[in-house]
């Protein structure tokens, strides 16, 4: 039978070898409308936990969180995306990748439709872009295409969220349709570095975490959707293990295979 003050001294062992993880944003900037960047801290951790927290941050930031981007456009005067059309000072592949340039905001699920009317002579940029009140365009003055003369330019635009990247298809042409390349990803870049202090079984680390984002979320966002997303992924896991776990038809079989050494 434990005592009282033997379970003080438990107590008292257990809070002196419990720490906490913390983190600081040290640094944070808009370069401009479309490049911001985020300086975190993370500490303090035991020796190789850095390493392994920076590496999965950096494919959660880079692979997991959504993003929103014209993936589709449609127009009346465009035969085919590498023409030409009278009156626009830009070719067809010009403006399709323009429009790939405009960065979105937007809490949108799935697909959405916009559209551009405008009528020449003058410039078309991202502002004549008609959208849903859910989707924000970030920087208003990319640039799409020059009227040089008094023509009517409508240009239908499908948009959509989703993560990753998608790059267009012969076969993804559709109802006279142009698909467009989506880079859904709106973290640029992210990066991490380690430092370590102290000496042999107290040696601790600190992870520095530098994320680039393009606008349309700040670094701090990013990192707390990342880690959102990381926890998400792992939450199944502290459940109890499934008795009858089975694979449904439509899904992959997986084969192990076994290598025995003498």
């Amino acid at each position: 039978m434990i005592g009282s003050n033997n379970i003080t001294m438990v107590r008292e062992k257990v809070t002196v070898s419990t720490r906490t993880l913390q983190w600081k944003c040290v640094d944070s900037r808009a370069d401009s409308k479309r490049l911001y960047y985020g300086r975190f801290i993370l500490s303090p951790l035991l020796k190789g936990q850095a390493d392994t927290i920076g590496i999965v941050m950096r494919r959660a930031l880079l692979g997991e969180i959504e993003g929103t981007c014209i993936t589709r456009a449609k127009s009346e005067k465009i035969p085919h995306e590498y023409s030409t059309i009278v009156g626009i000072q830009e070719s067809v592949h010009e403006i399709l990748m323009n429009l790939k340039k405009i960065v979105l905001r937007s809490n949108l699920y799935g697909t959405c439709d916009a559209s551009i009317c405008v009528k020449g002579p003058g410039y078309v940029t991202a502002q004549d872009i008609i959208s849903p009140p859910y989707v924000e365009i970030v920087d208003n003055t990319q640039h799409i295409a020059s009227l040089t003369e008094p023509i009517d330019l409508c240009i239908r635009l499908q948009i959509e969220r989703n993560r990753g990247y998608r790059i267009k298809s012969p076969n993804n042409f559709q109802d006279g349709s142009y698909p467009i390349d989506a880079v859904f990803m709106p973290v640029r870049n992210a990066n991490h570095s380690i430092h370590s202090y102290g000496n042999g079984d107290e040696k601790q680390e600190i992870l520095f975490l530098e994320i680039w984002t393009n606008g349309s979320l700040t670094p701090k966002e990013a990192f707390h959707e990342a880690s959102r997303n990381l926890i998400d992924l792992f939450i199944p896991f502290f459940h109890t293990e499934e008795e009858n776990f089975h694979l449904d038809d439509n899904q992959p079989k997986v084969t192990f295979t076994y290598f025995y050494f003498s």
